[in-house]
């Protein structure tokens, strides 16, 4: 389960890790249980993927200490091969009812450290009548200094409830840099919180009201890459400003469902129907110490190096952009990663059902493009009837979202566009 691939670029190696889980053991029974069945594994090949290695177990090495004991030889089977792992059924670490990793992929700094991005179930009050009380999803990294050879689990994002995740490394020029992380959640709105120590910890969490999450949340891809030159965005934006963004069209290839009769029973959600043109519910107040106003966010941080304001990286972000379910895949960019509000409207590439995504970059086109890629789910009455593949350009982005961030409500209902289903 949840694959999530990293390469480390220095050995030419891609890690593969997954989760494997004890017997048929759903995630909501481990959570109603505080009972963790998971496994944490790795598979790796030093060939581009033609050929794998057999799997290791990490559970003990990088998740920690155990509640039970005990223990069977029962060898994990995949669709084609045997990987021959024994598995020591025992817990997590104390209060940790289940974990996973990605899915998605995972980065490597420029340091060499490898970074998976992870998430758990913490127990928050573990003994009410017998039962679990409460437990909460906190994202985090496993992470690794010496190629892979071994691996340690970061502290949680400490506050807001964060569940699936991914990483971008912001580049800070002199200043250094930070580790950007954008997780699910199941507050209306996405989570990021900030590292400052290449993900070993995390900073509060804070809510991103400029992308809005689906009801029970879903997964969303982040991709870091660096903006252009400040020639190129003044011509970038004087070129692509409008009001609206361009008449969104399909990626090639993928086709559009019909546009009656579209619904998304997506597994974990429990969820069926259209995406309406009425307003979701009221988010959920920022909290103690963060604000609303976009002119009273910069002093909140006054940790951060003033260079790091002005960070050249820009931030991509892939996501259904439909409130009461997962319809129309759409593209976000953020020219300010540190600024919450500074996400555009998104640019809708797939008009229709669509669950999870990871995006890449595949470097400049022969004539100097520089080009994306992205994996996703598809679907024309549920999110996941297939897996489509998308190819873009940045001029292309820029041509298709608002020269600006979306513009930031002040206490009103959101702003949300009606779209053919």
């Amino acid at each position: 389960m949840n694959p999530c691939p990293v390469h480390d670029a220095h050995t030419a190696t891609i890690f593969l890790f997954f989760i494997a889980v004890r017997g048929h053991t759903p995630e909501a029974t481990q959570i109603a249980t505080g009972r963790n069945a998971a496994r944490l594994c790795c598979v790796t090949s030093r060939d581009a993927g033609r050929s794998w290695g057999t799997a290791r177990d990490l559970t003990e090495e990088a998740v920690g200490g155990a509640e039970q004991g005990l223990t069977t030889n029962c060898p994990l089977r995949s669709p084609q091969t045997d990987l021959g792992v024994t598995l020591t059924l025992v817990g997590g670490i104390e209060d940790w009812a289940t974990f996973a990793v990605g899915p998605g992929h995972g980065i490597q700094l420029r340091s060499g450290r490898l970074l998976v991005p992870a998430y758990t179930y913490r127990v928050d009050r573990r003994e009410c009548f017998g039962r679990i009380c409460r437990t909460s999803p906190h994202a985090f990294t496993f992470y690794s200094d010496d190629h892979g050879r071994t691996w340690h689990r970061g502290g949680l994002v400490p506050n807001l409830r964060s569940g699936e995740c991914q990483l971008a490394a912001l580049d800070g020029g002199q200043a250094g840099g930070l580790l950007y992380c954008n997780a699910r959640s199941p507050l209306g709105s996405r989570v990021q919180a900030l590292s400052t120590d290449e993900g070993a910890s995390f900073l509060p969490g804070e809510l991103v009201p400029a992308l809005a999450e689906t009801a029970w949340g879903c997964q969303g891809s982040i991709l870091g890459f660096p903006g252009p030159l400040r020639s190129l965005r003044v011509e970038r934006w004087s070129a692509g400003a409008r009001n609206h963004p361009q008449s969104p069209h399909l990626c090639p290839g993928v086709r559009q469902p019909s546009e009656e009769g579209i619904t998304d029973t997506q597994g974990d959600q429990g969820l069926s129907g259209m995406e309406g043109c009425k307003s979701s519910p009221q988010e959920p107040g920022l909290g103690p110490g963060l604000s609303g106003t976009r002119g009273a966010w910069a002093p909140r941080l006054p940790w951060l190096p003033a260079t790091l304001s002005q960070s050249p990286t820009w931030l991509l972000y892939f996501h259904p952009v439909g409130r009461r379910a997962r319809l129309h895949m759409g593209i976000h960019l953020s020219r300010s990663p540190l600024d919450p509000h500074s996400w555009t409207e998104p640019w809708v590439i797939y008009e229709g059902p669509s669950g999870y995504s990871d995006l890449a970059s595949i470097g400049p086109t022969l004539k100097g493009a520089l080009t994306f890629a992205c994996l996703y789910e598809s679907g024309a009455r549920v999110s996941y009837e297939e897996i489509s593949f998308c190819m873009f350009s940045l001029a292309e982005v820029l041509q298709n979202v608002p020269a600006g961030p979306k513009p930031h409500s002040h206490g009103g209902k959101p702003r949300e566009r009606c779209r053919p289903s």
